[in-house]
C-alpha cells in the first residue's frame, strides 16, 4: 500500500493511504480526501490514483499548477518518494508495499514520521521561505539545474552566506497599480498576483481584478527565470508573449496583467 504524506517545512500535517481501489482527492474544500486549507490551493487541485500498474498523480486544471518534482505535470506516474508541489504545500508520496520488499532494512532506519489530522495555515512569510525552500530541494534531487544548494542541516548554511556576493535581481514599476515602486528579488520564489501571498501585488483596475498568482520568478545560481501561472493572464517580456519558462536578462520589460516591470541586476 502507498501513503501520502503532507508536510508544510519539516512538519508532517497529515498521511493518507493510497489503495488500488478509489481516488485520493486533494485540494482546499472540505470533502477531499487530503484538504490543504490555503489559497493557493484549488478547491478540487489534483487526484492520485491506480491505473494498470502503478499509481498517477492527475493535475485537475487548477489555477497554480501540480508540480512532480519541480516540474509541471498534467498527468504523470508516480514513484517512491516522489515529491508533489501543491500550492505552499509537499506532499511526499511512499510506495510502501515496494519498499518493504526491496529494502526493509533501510526502511527500518527512517525515522517514524508523526501525524496530524488538523491542516495548518501558516504565515505568508513562512511560506513563502518554504515554497522557494522546497523548489531548490526538488531541483537539486532531480539532477538538474538546482535553484539553490540542497540544504540537508545546520551545516548547509554556509553556502547561503557563500552567495551573498552575487547580483540580486530588481523590478522597477513603469506603468500600472502595484503595493510598492520596487522590488528586490531576494527571495528564491517571487509570486506576482493579487493574492495576499503575493510579493508583487498586483492592484487591478475598478472593473477588473487580477488574478491571485499570475506569474513566478524563480532565482537560480546566477540567473532569473519567469513563467506565466494562470492561463487567461499573459506575460510578456518585451512585447513578446512568454509561452513557459523564460530566462530574465538585464533591461527586460516585462507586463503582467496592464502592469509593466523593468528587470534589473544589483549587485
Amino acid at each position: 500500500m502507498a501513503k501520502l504524506y503532507l508536510k508544510f517545512e519539516s512538519n508532517v500535517l497529515k498521511e493518507v493511504a493510497v489503495g488500488q481501489k478509489g481516488t485520493v482527492t486533494i485540494g482546499r474544500l472540505p470533502d477531499n480526501m487530503l484538504q490543504i486549507d490555503n489559497l493557493a490551493v484549488s478547491g478540487h487541485h489534483c487526484k492520485v490514483y491506480w491505473e494498470s500498474d502503478h499509481y498517477v498523480i492527475e493535475d485537475n486544471s487548477s489555477l497554480n499548477g501540480t508540480y512532480l518534482n519541480n516540474q509541471r505535470v498534467t498527468k504523470q506516474v508516480l514513484k517512491d518518494n516522489d515529491s508533489i508541489l501543491v500550492g505552499k504545500h509537499v506532499v511526499i508520496f511512499r510506495d510502501e508495499w515496494h519498499e518493504d520488499a526491496a529494502a526493509p532494512k533501510a526502511k527500518a532506519s527512517m525515522p517514524a514520521l508523526p501525524k496530524m489530522e488538523a491542516t495548518v495555515v501558516l504565515d505568508t512569510r513562512k511560506a513563502k521561505e518554504m515554497i522557494a525552500q522546497a523548489r531548490a530541494q526538488q531541483a537539486a534531487g532531480s539532477g538538474g539545474a538546482a535553484d539553490a544548494p540542497s540544504v540537508t542541516g545546520p551545516e548547509a548554511a554556509p553556502p547561503r552566506a557563500a552567495a551573498s556576493g552575487t547580483p540580486t535581481g530588481k523590478l522597477t514599476v513603469l506603468e500600472g497599480k502595484t503595493d510598492e515602486s520596487q522590488y528586490m528579488l531576494s527571495s528564491k520564489l517571487t509570486v506576482i498576483g493579487g493574492s495576499k501571498m503575493a510579493t508583487v501585488k498586483l492592484k487591478g483596475s475598478l472593473f477588473k481584478s487580477p488574478p491571485d498568482v499570475a506569474a513566478m520568478i524563480s532565482k537560480g545560481e546566477t540567473s532569473y527565470f519567469i513563467a506565466p501561472q494562470d492561463r487567461k493572464t499573459p506575460v510578456k517580456v518585451n512585447g513578446a508573449e512568454v509561452a513557459h519558462r523564460q530566462e530574465l536578462n538585464e533591461g527586460d520589460v516585462i507586463e503582467v496583467a496592464g502592469v509593466k516591470m523593468s528587470f534589473a541586476m544589483q549587485q
